[in-house]
């Protein structure tokens, strides 16, 4: 039976950064009120206002998008840097090697997916929704972040209403079509148990 749960955004958890330099909004974490050391899997929102270095998590994947702003260039285990806009694709790479982040025009917002490693695996895809359109839930945790805009959504059976920064978990969903439906921008969250 699929369980579906609309997370509002005006009920996420705001909480410091792990390293004191910001602000994180916590949408969602298993197992449900984990910690920072302890949480299986996290997804959650930041503004990133200064240059800086990331928080180290031993042992997670991450994947990060840009919400707002115009950019954000990240210098990740001594790469090239990467420029990360609203346009580019999300970005995965470890979450414990050492991360810089520079902002070249002003502050941002991201969406941040973890996953610990040996546990679980993830996937993050951005779609832009123009009317209707159908999509599948490819795991068994899914979900679906409302960026910008509004969304209707339905599911076997079960019906949602997105407005902006709200999500839908969809639970046992997997293999299942998902209609969306309005005008928005929004992002499919795929997490596996390995």
């Amino acid at each position: 039976m699929i369980r579906a749960t609309v997370l509002s955004s005006s009920a996420y958890r705001r909480m410091p950064w792990k390293n004191g330099g910001g602000e994180t909004i916590e949408i969602a974490v298993s197992p449900e009120g984990a910690t920072l050391s302890d949480f299986g899997w996290r997804l959650s929102m930041a503004t990133v206002a200064t240059d800086g270095p990331f928080s180290i998590f031993a042992g997670i994947d991450r994947t990060l998008s840009i919400l707002d702003g115009n950019g954000m260039s990240l210098t990740i285990d001594g790469e090239n840097p990467v420029l990360l806009t609203r346009d580019s694709a999300p970005l995965s790479f470890p979450a414990d090697v050492d991360v810089s982040a520079t902002l070249p025009d002003g502050p941002i917002m991201d969406l941040n997916v973890m996953t610990r490693r040996n546990g679980f695996r993830h996937r993050v895809d951005r779609v832009d929704v123009g009317s209707t359109t159908t999509v599948h839930a490819t795991a068994p945790t899914w979900f679906l972040l409302c960026h910008a805009g509004t969304l209707t959504v339905d599911c076997g059976g079960q019906h949602a209403d997105l407005g902006p920064k709200d999500a839908l978990l969809l639970e046992h969903a997997k293999g299942k079509d998902v209609v969306v439906s309005g005008k928005a921008r929004c992002y499919l969250i795929s997490i596996d148990p390995i």
